[in-house]
């Protein structure tokens, strides 16, 4: 019987695949996504250092966790593109961590790039 492979595990197939080409710098850091069922969750990451400069997430108080997941990424992207302007970070390197680059991912990466991120 042929077993059916798990999400889980492709998804960190190419999370590893992708990592391998992408590394943040102290001008340039790595905005990692991290989505659960319940949560998402956004790191600005110096690989160099290896330092997390600034991160926001729906369990922050700051970001509103009410509303649909849509709109609470949507919040996080927000939450972390001001959090990367109080660090002087203007570009990152945007890694998506293996999932598709759409839904609440996409969201999350739209509204930062309208709060003045660029990647």
């Amino acid at each position: 019987m042929i077993s059916k492979p798990d999400k889980n595990k492709l998804r960190l197939k190419r999370h590893k695949r992708i990592r391998g080409k992408i590394s943040g710098t102290a001008e340039r850091p790595r905005l990692s996504i991290f989505r659960s069922n319940k949560n998402i969750y956004a790191q600005i990451i110096d690989d160099v250092a290896g330092v997390t400069l600034a991160s926001a997430s729906t369990l922050d108080k700051s970001v509103s966790a009410e509303g649909t997941k849509l709109e609470q990424a949507q919040a996080v992207g927000k939450a972390i593109a001001e959090a990367a302007k109080k660090n002087n970070i203007t570009t990152v390197v945007f890694d998506r961590s293996g999932y598709l680059y759409h839904g609440r991912i996409q969201a999350l990466a739209d509204a930062a790039r309208e709060n003045g991120l660029e990647f």
